[in-house]
């Protein structure tokens, strides 16, 4: 039960020793962020990664000021398609074709029915989709730096609308929605670090119907 362990460890590190982690586990955490599930495969976000100090200065200031955002040593950004375009499924539903080598006329359906129907809806709605798909990648993240013992801290206090426009965002057709700073935890300056992780009990948790 390597994971559980590694899980049970974790916890949103508050303060960050500015230690660098090596490019392979960055590497394998991204990977695992790419291998997460997404609505119908499309995949609408991308992952901005900041190691740019004055960059992260920036982000900091828009960011309640929370130390982890210039501290850790990779600043992760999920940032979710502003909505979805028939450009967009296209690109996915081409690249799933080239992969596998064949065209499925199932498959070719599905992205019809996906090309009348996404495109045709409000923006906004769209975006709010594509960030609940982000954010199963940006928890798929947070499980994969455990597993390589990397801390993490989930933050979505900050301003996206700055967020983006000191990333450049809205010009690529990407809105914030939430970042992960990932090093490693500065246990004598973190008053959470030695606190018991509390979580709900299986009962409060799990309704079994059978």
């Amino acid at each position: 039960m390597e994971l559980l362990d590694k899980l049970k460890w974790r916890y949103a590190a508050k303060a960050m020793n500015g230690q660098k982690v090596s490019e392979d586990k960055i590497n394998n955490i991204l990977e695992a962020a790419s291998l997460a599930p997404t609505s119908s495969g499309l995949q609408p976000f991308e992952i901005m990664v900041v190691t740019n100090q004055e960059i992260k200065e920036k982000i900091r200031a828009i960011g309640w000021n929370q130390s982890v955002i210039t501290d850790c040593s990779h600043l992760l950004v999920f940032a979710a398609w502003d909505t979805y375009t028939a450009e967009r499924i296209n690109k996915m539903f081409d690249l799933t074709n080239e992969a596998r080598g064949f065209v499925n006329e199932g498959w070719e359906n599905y992205r019809q029915m996906l090309l009348n129907s996404y495109p045709q809806k409000d923006a906004e709605v769209n975006f709010q989709h594509a960030a609940r798909q982000a954010y199963i990648a940006f928890s798929q993240a947070i499980a994969a730096a455990a597993f390589e013992g990397v801390d993490s801290t989930p933050i979505e206090g900050f301003d996206p609308a700055a967020l983006d426009e000191i990333l450049n965002l809205r010009e690529k057709g990407l809105r914030s929605c939430v970042i992960l700073p990932l090093g490693y935890r500065d246990a004598e300056n973190d008053w959470l670090v030695n606190l018991t992780k509390v979580r709900k009990s299986r009962e409060d948790l799990v309704t079994l119907i059978d």
